[in-house]
């Protein structure tokens, strides 16, 4: 994986983004945290939050101006979270002796002129980076400026906890000093100082500054500008601010890099208010004193938190691993570096279902699907992909792309093809009876002749990370269609839909919704009102989706959206996330499913046999155009083996009865008797009965089989590629009976 793209795709998650509270804080104090704290009760640790942000906790606790409340979020769904009387709660309830270390001690020394909040803020921040510094202040006390306060508003005792930190950083201290310019002979200044920070007022002797580092056109001396009306926050953010510049001037860094978000700046992070309900603040019983710890928690709890997450909250995968994309990006790369050691992070790239409707709800249009995929295919590259992956999905692939199945013809009759229908590999699978409708309908609707391609468009190769593969199985596909003559193709699978479109654009190809002859259509009987069901490869795609919701209402079928347009869920097959992890697939179509207790439309083969294999009643659009079963919504999933069976049937019968051919037969297959149960165990391990046949032919003609005690029952054992299959199953005048099987997908080195 490229490592800038990893960083741009990092840079587009927002979820660690500081909420509005904080980016509107000059000194971007956590609020959202210190609320979280209180909520619980643990008004120490929200004070601890609090002095983290800024040197004089106690004191902002009860004078900051709280700019942070004009852009809290939850105003828009009631009052905005009464932030300084939580702060001012928490210096009440949970102030505790702030710990000051100081760094190894400098060489340097620093000069503040000005004891008020800024001086005093930088004085601290100064000396915890171990410099030597001097507070140099005209009045008799240091903060004279906020003693005027009066108790009520800001005690004694708050002013002297925090000003206890200057003693504990030995900082010194000059009251009551007649202050002169900074550099004139004094012999109670400090000699010469290595920077001076000029926090009492505007010194235009020292020529106009920078004022987003303070810094004067005289080297090392930094002073504040004049402000319209004082503040208290931002008082103690100049003081911030200088520190910061006189620390890198001392060290002879930049002023200037990387403060582009210092002090206020707007939010990225995406909040849904939507969703919150309206809450007014909590009136306190005692305004003058501030709340009660009672209080404080109920105030607290208000906060909505803000987080986006919208992503996750749509997302079954996103949801199963606990975190959100940055993280998950970050975690992915760093499985790609190892060289040495278990990559824990392989499966949870394979459960993706690279549905992409994680870019749709997010704010900065992360999908999570490209990630997902480069990551796949650097796997691939690297020989680092676990066989057990996808393996089971890329041999019914290679059924679809064999002759087995593989198909190219003119409409009987015809020696040119204006069309050819493409009904791709599922839907042959699921309902052959469907693909033979349709292909008659459209023969006898469309002139110039309409040829019949049976081949995979290459989707399992292009979710696999098999690029190699992928382009080998659009090569085939492709040559079909220039056997044909290159007709326009009419598909009736969303996900072929989606591959040509996407990737082999000189194809021309077309949804069967559209072709469909709306004045052979009868309406069809009353079936209630059923719940459509987009399948997420046809997202964006508007001549799919529109063009089966016509259809819908030309034959009268009343339908209700399960969502809104474009933000449709998968059914659990896509990305192969059923192959890699079946459990995560079964609770994404289970989600899916209990969206509504109506039977559900869809006009997907896979997805229908998905909510099917769920217990879902479902029907296919084309069971309404076609009409074969007297309860469609009843058909059961046809299963893994029944799908293949259904796909090699279907062309023979096709070649026999349209072109009059005939496939060359082989041998009778192996009798098997398998019970209903024993099919779901099958099914539920991915074993074909194609499997099971080879293990059994194996067995009985090499010998090499065990006998189970009792004497009745054999098991053997066959390795395919990397898969080793063992059977459980005894003879009888029949064939043989398949008591039980499972298998091994791994490489034995």
């Amino acid at each position: 994986m490229d490592r800038e793209q990893v960083r741009r795709w990092e840079s587009q998650c927002i979820q660690e983004q500081p909420p509005a509270c904080a980016t509107a804080c000059p000194m971007h104090v956590d609020a959202r945290k210190i609320a979280a704290c209180v909520s619980r009760d643990d008004f120490r640790g929200g004070f601890a939050s609090l002095a983290a942000a800024v040197p004089l906790p106690t004191i902002l606790a009860h004078i900051c101006d709280h700019p942070c409340e004009q852009h809290c979020r939850r105003s828009e769904a009631g009052d905005p979270v009464r932030i300084h009387e939580i702060e001012r709660a928490c210096a009440a309830y949970g102030a505790a002796a702030v710990p000051q270390r100081a760094s190894s001690p400098r060489n340097q020394r620093v000069l503040v002129v000005g004891g008020g909040l800024g001086g005093v803020s930088a004085a601290i921040l100064l000396a915890r980076k171990g410099y030597g510094v001097t507070i140099a202040e005209r009045g008799p006390v240091l903060l004279g400026e906020v003693r005027g306060f009066g108790d009520a508003i800001l005690p004694k005792s708050a002013i002297e906890a925090d000003l206890s930190a200057l003693d504990a950083l030995g900082v010194r201290v000059l009251c009551n000093h007649p202050l002169q310019e900074p550099g004139a002979s004094d012999p109670s200044l400090p000699g010469e100082a290595d920077a001076v920070f000029i926090a009492s007022e505007d010194w235009a002797m020292f020529g106009t500054g920078d004022p987003s580092t303070l810094a004067t056109s005289t080297p090392g001396i930094f002073a504040v500008h004049a402000r319209q009306k004082p503040s208290p926050i931002f008082e103690v953010f100049e003081g911030s601010v200088a520190a910061i510049s006189i620390d890198r001037f001392l060290q002879g860094a930049s002023l200037t890099a990387n403060r582009t978000d210092q002090g206020p700046y707007p939010s990225r992070l995406f909040v849904n208010t939507g969703r919150a309900e309206p809450l007014p603040a909590v009136v306190g019983s005692n305004p003058e004193h501030g709340y009660s710890r009672e209080e404080a928690q109920q105030e607290a709890q208000r906060c909505l938190p803000c987080e986006c997450l919208e992503c996750v909250r749509v997302c079954e995968y996103l949801k199963e691993y606990g975190s959100w994309p940055k993280r998950y990006i970050r975690e992915i790369y760093n499985n790609e570096c190892i060289v040495m050691g278990v990559r824990k992070s392989n499966r949870m790239i394979n459960s993706c279902t690279l549905c992409g409707l994680c870019a749709e709800v997010c704010p900065e249009k992360l999908n999570m699907a490209d990630v997902i995929l480069d990551a796949r295919r650097s796997m691939v590259d690297l020989k680092r992909m676990p066989p057990s992956a996808h393996e089971f999905a890329l041999r019914d692939m290679a059924f679809s792309t064999s002759d087995a199945f593989t198909l190219a013809r003119h409409q009987p009759g015809f020696r040119a093809s204006r069309y050819a229908f493409l009904p791709g590999c599922q839907l042959a699978a699921s309902s052959p009876g469907h693909v033979e409708s349709c292909y008659g309908h459209l023969c006898d609707s469309k002139d110039g002749g309409v040829g019949l391609i049976f081949a995979c468009c290459g989707a399992p190769a292009l979710w696999a990370g098999e690029q190699a593969l992928f382009r080998q199985t659009l090569d085939g596909l492709r040559s079909s269609w220039d056997e044909l003559g290159q007709p326009t193709l009419i598909t009736a699978c969303s996900s072929c839909f989606r591959v040509l479109h996407d990737h082999v654009p000189e194809i021309p190809v077309e949804s069967l919704w559209r072709h469909i002859d709306r004045a052979h259509l009868s309406p069809t009987g009353s079936q209630g009102v059923l719940a459509l069901h987009d399948p997420c490869s046809s997202r964006g795609m508007s001549e799919v989706e529109d063009g089966a919701r016509d259809l819908l209402r030309a034959i009268g079928v009343e339908v209700k959206e399960l969502n809104e347009r474009g933000r449709t869920t998968c059914c659990g097959y896509g990305g192969l996330v059923q192959i890699a992890n079946p459990v995560l697939a079964d609770r994404i179509v289970g989600r899916r499913a209990d969206e509504s207790d109506a039977d559900y439309v869809a006009y997907c083969a896979m997805c229908r046999d998905r909510f099917a294999h769920e217990g879902k009643r479902a029907t296919h659009l084309l069971d309404y155009i076609f009409p074969n079963e007297c309860d469609p919504a009843g058909r059961p999933d046809p299963g893994f083996s029944r799908r293949q069976e259904n796909r090699g049937r279907l062309k023979a019968r096709l070649l026999r009865e349209l072109w009059n051919e005939q496939e060359a037969s082989g041998p009778d297959p192996l009798p098997l008797a398998i019970s209903p149960d024993a099919r779901v165990m099958l099914e539920k391990r991915m074993i074909l009965e194609e499997d099971i046949r080879h293990v059994i032919e194996h067995a009985e003609q090499s010998g090499e089989k065990l006998i189970l005690p009792g004497g009745e029952r054999l098991l053997a054992s066959w390795r395919s590629t990397c898969v080793t299959y063992w059977v459980e199953y005894s003879a009888d005048d029949s064939g043989f009976v398949v008591h039980n099987a499972y298998s091994h997908r791994m490489q034995v080195l």
